[in-house]
């Protein structure tokens, strides 16, 4: 079999159901064969083809699920945050040097602005409301012949997206179809996914969870998936009434969210049919993966995963097998060992030290970046290894267990933030002297970003004011929840600013 996202699907029963959505008719696996072929047509008609980069910029929903799966059996997909600022989309597209963008028939927002600037063709996409679930057209002005109009091979490009690093600058992960392919697999043999499985996806399709552990997952086991409009706390029973999924997958906190309302939703429980709950992205706090389990009276599957791992790296297993609160579970799909974090050498792994990975899910490598490829990849033991930046250790059955991270990236509920990023926005400010950021723990998120500012002299900025300058060029996410306005930044005993511990130099307690 050619391990492309073609091949994951096509040998399944044409008639059988793939994707959906809640109060929408299901698009058949059949129908999803003849939309990839409906796409490429009108792809090559507009001058794009095998290796050309089309950003997507669309709602979640089955249409973002559709457009994904479908251009990237002719192109190569770039999805990005719908919540992004103009200047955040002129940097992505011109990084990512997206040929074309995709966006909504109605959309008039901040990326077709920027698309406009760096010149990326615009292709509007017009969703068929009376249609199955996910059925679109694609429409554009321009009008020329692609390059190649050859079909994706396993070893071209079939996602990229963005990862934050150790510098300001995001590094790019270019994801193969054969990348796809294997963690696509790797996922569905570690959750034994089925055709009589039913997946409700809550996550953000242009995230690397959503895209594989719901939408490429479930279509290599033939089962289906219904998108939902992003999560929706306050709709998540009524979702989980009308789909009534055999499972779903989401990050920590919206697990919180959930379980929040769970004492006022007691017979939609009781309706459920769930075969078990996933979580990953984020640290799942045992407490909740206990409760979670007592509430759904099914297993809550944690798993730990990575852009540059295509998603999965470790999985808790499935019954009869133990789910370890606190544990991120067994290696599940690549080979996943302990090295020394400062040599290139892999350890006993009983022994605590930074977690490496090798495997047909792992990057080749950072895009345009010798740098961070020298410091992230080594070989050893026959075997090209990538260095996660995470600390840990296995226990006795072979349970790999997190204890702490090496890099000062911010995870915020799942999402990665560079302090760096947030320095260079706010630096920007002509107010601004010096500025740190940094994580500061948070009960529901884990973390939460926070800066430790020095204004200019005879500057009279309030942290409002800051936050209101971060709003307009950075996305919501990545805006500090707390701005402390200092004569002088705490540093280390060597004169250096140190981010890891300032929460604690500075009094910030943990926060809801």
């Amino acid at each position: 079999m050619t391990e492309t996202i073609a091949s994951l699907f096509a040998s399944h029963d044409a008639n059988a159901n793939a994707i959906g959505a809640p109060d929408r008719d299901w698009m058949t696996y059949g129908g999803l064969r003849e939309l990839s072929a409906q796409v490429r047509s009108e792809l090559h008609q507009f001058g794009i083809g095998r290796g050309d980069r089309v950003a997507i910029v669309l709602d979640n929903g089955p249409e973002m699920a559709t457009a994904f799966v479908t251009i990237a059996q002719t192109a190569t997909t770039a999805p990005l945050n719908p919540s992004y600022t103009q200047e955040e989309y002129e940097f992505y597209l011109e990084d990512l040097q997206a040929k074309a963008l995709v966006i909504a028939s109605d959309y008039d927002g901040p990326a077709q602005k920027a698309a406009s600037r760096t010149g990326a063709t615009i292709i509007r996409l017009s969703a068929n409301d009376d249609g199955p679930a996910g059925s679109f057209e694609l429409s554009s002005q321009a009008s020329r012949a692609p390059s190649d109009i050859g079909a994706p091979e396993p070893a071209d490009v079939a996602l990229i997206l963005h990862t934050s690093g150790t510098t300001s600058r995001p590094k790019i992960v270019p994801l193969t179809q054969s990348n796809v392919f294997a963690s696509a697999n790797n996922i569905r043999a570690s959750l034994a996914l089925t055709s009589n499985d039913r997946c409700l996806s809550l996550m953000p399709l242009f995230h690397i969870h959503g895209l594989i552990a719901a939408v490429s997952a479930t279509l290599a086991a033939g089962s289906e998936i219904s998108c939902a409009p992003g999560f929706n706390a306050l709709k998540f029973y009524s979702q989980l009434d009308t789909v009534q999924p055999t499972w779903f997958t989401a990050v920590p906190t919206m697990h919180q969210a959930i379980l929040a309302r769970a004492g006022r939703n007691q017979a939609a429980i009781e309706r459920a049919n769930l075969r078990f709950l996933r979580s990953s992205s984020a640290s799942l706090p045992a407490p909740v993966m206990e409760e979670l389990q007592t509430t759904f009276n099914a297993p809550v599957i944690e798993a730990y995963g990575m852009t540059e791992a295509t998603h999965q790296m470790c999985c808790n297993p499935l019954p009869p097998r133990a789910q370890k609160p606190g544990s991120v579970g067994i290696p599940a799909g690549p080979d996943v060992q302990i090295a020394n974090e400062t040599e290139n050498v892999l350890l006993d792994r009983s022994a605590t030290g930074e977690i490496v990975i090798s495997g047909p899910n792992v990057t080749l490598g950072y895009e345009s970046n010798p740098k961070a490829n020298n410091e992230s990849f080594f070989e050893a033991n026959g075997k090209r290894w990538f260095r996660t930046g995470d600390q840990g250790a296995f226990d006795g059955e072979g349970y790999l267990r997190l204890t702490g991270r090496l890099k000062e990236i911010i995870n915020r509920g799942g999402e990665k933030i560079s302090p760096l990023e947030v320095d260079a926005v706010l630096l920007s400010h002509q107010d601004i002297a010096q500025v740190v950021c940094f994580a500061v723990p948070h009960d529901k998120l884990g973390e939460e970003i926070a800066a430790a500012v020095v204004l200019g002299e005879g500057a009279t900025l309030s942290s409002q004011d800051i936050k209101a300058f971060a709003g307009e060029k950075l996305a919501k996410f990545k805006v500090p929840s707390k701005i402390i306005i200092l004569d002088e930044i705490p540093k280390g005993a060597t004169g250096k600013i140190q981010r890891i511990g300032m929460a604690e130099k500075l009094g910030l307690k943990e926060s809801a």
